[in-house]
Parts: C-alpha cells; sequence; structure tokens
C-alpha cells in the first residue's frame, strides 16, 4: 500500500502510517530497529531495493531521506516536505517513508526524521554514497547508534579510508570493511591449520578498490607483519599470499565466484568467495549493532604504512618486475626484504628458515638481469599469477596503484608495531 504526501508534516506522515498498518490488518509495530538512508534520487532506487532485502532478516522502518536541489534561489527559500509512505508488500517486511525535502528544510533533516524513528529501538544511519567525513558529527548521522559508509563509491577511496581513520567514533563502520568478511574468516581459518609464523604477506586486487588496502591492514595489524599491496585486473580482490616458517600459503580467487586455498603439504582445495549482493553486506551489519573493535584497530592501522612501489602482481612462481628478484616457490620478491624486523616476537628455528627463504630469492634473483628503475615501464614480461604474461594480462607502470608509488618498499619500512588504539 503506498500513501503519496504533498507539502505536509512530520505529525501528518506518521497519521499516514498508522492508518495504511491498519487497512492492512497489522496495527502492531513488530520491527526492530530504524533504518536511515541519506542519499540522492538517483542511488534511492537501488538503496531502497537493498534496504527492503535486507529487511527480510531485519524487519525496519525504512527512512529514506533525499535532499532535492531547487533550481532557483527564489525556491531555494521555499520549505516544502514531500513524502511516500509505503506499507505491505511495498516495502518489504517492515514500513518505508520516502521523504523529499526541498529549500531550506533540507538543512535540518534531522529535524524531520526525529518525530519519525522507532520509540526504544536502535536507529542505524547508512550513506550509499557522499558520506560526510565526519559522521559521527553529521546532523543525520548524530541520531544513530552505528552509522554505515562506502568508501567504494567515494571518488578517492584512499583518501575517504584515511578520512575513515582520522574521524572514527565507535559506531562507525564500512561496507568495504563488511565485503572481506569471508577472507578474513577463510585466512584465519588457514593460519589455525599449520603451526607457523608468518613473515611478510602481499595483498592483490583491482586498482580502486579500498577492501584490498582494509584487508592488507587487517593482516599487517594482526600478524605484525609487512603487508605489500599489489594492483591485479580484478574483479575485485583476487589473491593473498603469506610467506610462513613453514611455506607459502595462498588464497586465489581469479573470477570472484571460486577460489583456490594453498598450504604447504596439504591438497589444494575450493572454497566459496563469490561477490556479495549490497542487501547481504547491509543485512550483515544490522546482526551487529557494538562497535566493531577490529574494524578500528585495522583502520587506525594507516593505509600509507602498506609496502608499494612494485608494478602489477606476479603469481607464485613468477618474477616481479622492477623488484630485481623472482617469487620463488611463493615467495613474494625478495624474501630478505621482509626479513629485518619483520616479525615481532618470532620463534626458535624462525631464522634459519627465514634465511633458507632469503638465500634462494637472492640465488634467483642473481641469474636475472638488472631491474629496471623504480618509475620504468614495468610487468609486461613477468608470468602473471594466472599463468598469463604481464600483470593481470596488461603492461603496467610502477604508479599503477592508487597512491602506489608513493608507498615505501618493504625493505625500506620500519619494524611494524601494532597501532595505537587510543
Amino acid at each position: 500500500m503506498k500513501t503519496d504526501l504533498t507539502d505536509t508534516t512530520a505529525s501528518k506522515i506518521n497519521k499516514a502510517l498508522v492508518k495504511a498498518r491498519r487497512a492492512i490488518g497489522t496495527p502492531a509495530v513488530g520491527m526492530v530497529l530504524t533504518l536511515v538512508i541519506v542519499t540522492d534520487e538517483e542511488n534511492a532506487y537501488d538503496a531502497l531495493k537493498s534496504a527492503n532485502d535486507a529487511s527480510r532478516e531485519h524487519p525496519s522502518r525504512t527512512i529514506v531521506v533525499i535532499k532535492r536541489v531547487s533550481r532557483s534561489p527564489r525556491d531555494r527559500t521555499k520549505s516544502r516536505l514531500d513524502a511516500e509512505v509505503r506499507v505491505g508488500a511495498d516495502a518489504g517486511t517492515g514500513e518505508t517513508v520516502v521523504l523529499r525535502l526541498y529549500g531550506e528544510v533540507a538543512d535540518h533533516a534531522q529535524s524531520v526524521v526525529l518525530p519519525l524513528l522507532l520509540p526504544d529501538a536502535p536507529v542505524v544511519v547508512w550513506w550509499p554514497v557522499n558520506a560526510p567525513l565526519d559522521p559521527a558529527r553529521d546532523p543525520l548521522g548524530a541520531l544513530g547508534q552505528r552509522r554505515v559508509t562506502d568508501s567504494y563509491a567515494a571518488e578517492k577511496p584512499i583518501e575517504e579510508l584515511r578520512a575513515r581513520a582520522e574521524n572514527y567514533e565507535p559506531g562507525d563502520t564500512d561496507l568495504a570493511w563488511t565485503r572481506i568478511t569471508p577472507w578474513r574468516s577463510m585466512l584465519a581459518a588457514a593460519l589455525d591449520q599449520v603451526d607457523c609464523e608468518v613473515i611478510s604477506a602481499e595483498v592483490q586486487g583491482e586498482q580502486y578498490n579500498p577492501s584490498v588496502e582494509l584487508l592488507a591492514m587487517w593482516l599487517a595489524d594482526r600478524l605484525h607483519v609487512h603487508v605489500r599491496r599489489g594492483v591485479s585486473a580484478g574483479p575485485g580482490l583476487n589473491e593473498v599470499r603469506m610467506l610462513t616458517s613453514t611455506g607459502p600459503i595462498r588464497l586465489y580467487r581469479p573470477a570472484g565466484g571460486l577460489a583456490l586455498l594453498t598450504l604447504e603439504d596439504q591438497p589444494d582445495r575450493a572454497v566459496a568467495l563469490k561477490r556479495r549482493e549490497t542487501s547481504e553486506l547491509l543485512a550483515e551489519e544490522l546482526r551487529r549493532l557494538d562497535p566493531d573493535d577490529t574494524y578500528a584497530s585495522a583502520l587506525r592501522f594507516g593505509v600509507d604504512r602498506l609496502g608499494g612501489g612494485l608494478s602489477g602482481a606476479a603469481g607464485a612462481g613468477g618474477s616481479v618486475s622492477g623488484a630485481g628478484a623472482t617469487a620463488s616457490a611463493g615467495v613474494p620478491g625478495d624474501a630478505s626484504a621482509f626479513v629485518p624486523g619483520a616479525v615481532s616476537g618470532s620463534g626458535p628455528g624462525l631464522g634459519a628458515a627465514v634465511a633458507s627463504a632469503a638465500s634462494a630469492a637472492r640465488a634467483s634473483a642473481a641469474a636475472l638481469p638488472p631491474a629496471a628503475p623504480s618509475g620504468a615501464s614495468g610487468s609486461a614480461g613477468s608470468t602473471g599469477s594466472a599463468g598469463s604474461t604481464g600483470s593481470a594480462g596488461s603492461t603496467g607502470s610502477a604508479s599503477a596503484g592508487d597512491g602506489d608509488s608513493e608507498r615505501p618498499t618493504p625493505a625500506q619500512m620500519p619494524p611494524v608495531k601494532k597501532a595505537n588504539s587510543s
């Protein structure tokens, strides 16, 4: 059931909700939270569809706030509120109120939304696009216990991650972080199967995908090792390789569906790592409304502390152009570059394993011609992780990543310590 209200007020909207519930025979309010979506007209349909799909798991009152830009100076001085009330089959398993704000009232959206919030129920605010730099201090964000953004939708994802780290408040979260939940679960399970020390790691994914940076920061923060962010053709996140004292661990997803997990002295196994829809990501975030301390710790680690400066990505057994080394037996680049100060609290016997891996890498590097200088055209002659020529099938440059050329190489990086949680 749909009800259109033109030039209305919050009181009239509440009355329309009560009337609509009685009309369809469900006068009781059986919703568990209020979801406030702040978006524009262009993205409102997709955001509302994702929210309706997520409401099957979390029945909620969904309030969509759309600020309409007036075309003339005269119209900008006039305030008007139009609303669309949806109840029943048109609103998933909850209720939907679409608010369109014109004129000066658009600058005071919180005053319109506040009377429509469900009493004694948590509030979640979601910005599908164009999130504020400081969500917790935004007038609408201040209404919510949880604030959901998506740095993948930002024009400059790396700058967005820096802003999120600088302005983080408990309750902030990012759908770019939610996208890597299956990867984090699979990597944690893989490390539980072997008794080893991790020496270094590398994460590869498409260029402008902040989920790759977040996964690399999570690994560096949790394992206290240097992690390099590599660039591949995608789609999304493609590969994680970890050099350990017992051999390499590799999780490789070539096409965004089925992934291959490789462990030393164990058979390769296929695992499901499909790319999820926005509705699934939103439903996951609504399951827990307490602060995500793991996300906060990974975010504060800092995107600028990730290793970089290499062009493209080299697969297991392939060469890394511009690094002057060969990734032998899954060792990414020159292993000696990852050794000094790379591991915090290494156990006995690890030094011999590291020295052996470093010696093998140096021996392989000695047989290679001199490496191209940094910034030279890059990895067209190297063998990619899919077995094809080039970095993800193309010729790249050392500055292929988003800010990758400005990041230090692992050899230039200081010992890794856990990020300050203050």
